[in-house]
């Protein structure tokens, strides 16, 4: 296994992480030393008695915006040099499948958790390099999706789920959601594994998936195959 991969994560509420990290993959990941968790509380980087990581929006308005001084101070401290500092915000890129595997190459992010109406502009202009969201609807805090990209990024690393290949017959590793998944009894209150899966035909069985994986995209996310009869065709449907 080669270097493990460097993961901080900036929030005021550290402890929405501690049991998600804790846990499954995720523990295990960390146990064998293919990836590194810090969570830092930026409450730790103010100088004011109360603590305070949020002010009031020049210009007025609703809520509050979280202030540039402890993000800065705690990124600087965490030696960013090469890092991907990744701004969690409901204005950022779609996270997807493609971005996960390329930031599973990286050997080191921070991400910065938002909160309240949002980040003060200046760490986006001076500190980001990369602004992803999962999805266009708000949460309550950044740390929540900052653990959804997380997880999909650390199950890619080399040796996290196993051998060689475990993860390129997943939904969206090839542009597509994956086939139907099958596994003892054969039969199951009247409904029945099919047959070519119990065939031992492999060359089937590979057909057989294909077909079902492009059939359950056209059903269910045409988006994904963009150039209708033309796109399946290239994906070996036609």
């Amino acid at each position: 296994m080669g270097a493990s991969l460097k993961i901080d994560i900036l929030t005021i509420f550290p402890g929405m992480l501690e049991g998600f990290l804790g846990e499954s993959m995720l523990k295990r990941a960390a146990r064998s030393g293919a990836v590194e968790f810090r969570v830092v509380n930026l409450r730790d980087f103010t100088n004011d008695a109360h603590r305070t990581t949020d002010d009031r929006p020049y210009g007025g308005g609703p809520g509050m915006v979280m202030k540039p001084e402890p993000i800065f101070a705690a990124v600087e401290s965490l030696e960013p040099a090469g890092a991907r500092v990744i701004l969690m915000t409901p204005q950022g890129r779609r996270f997807d499948q493609a971005m996960a595997r390329d930031l599973a190459g990286e050997s080191h992010l921070i991400f910065v958790c938002g909160h309240y109406e949002g980040v003060d502009e200046r760490v986006r202009q001076a500190l980001a390099t990369d602004e992803i969201s999962i999805g266009d609807y708000v949460l309550t805090n950044g740390a929540v999706a900052t653990a959804v990209v997380v997880d999909a990024v650390v199950r890619l690393r080399p040796g996290v789920l196993g051998g060689a290949g475990a993860t390129e017959e997943e939904s969206f590793s090839d542009g597509c959601l994956e086939y139907p998944q099958y596994t003892r009894p054969p039969e199951f209150r009247g409904m029945r594994v099919p047959d070519v899966l119990v065939s031992g035909d492999h060359e089937e069985i590979r057909r057989w998936r294909r077909s079902q994986s492009l059939q359950r995209t056209r059903e269910r996310r045409p988006d994904l195959l963009g150039g209708g009869d033309d796109g399946l065709k290239k994906r070996g449907d036609g």
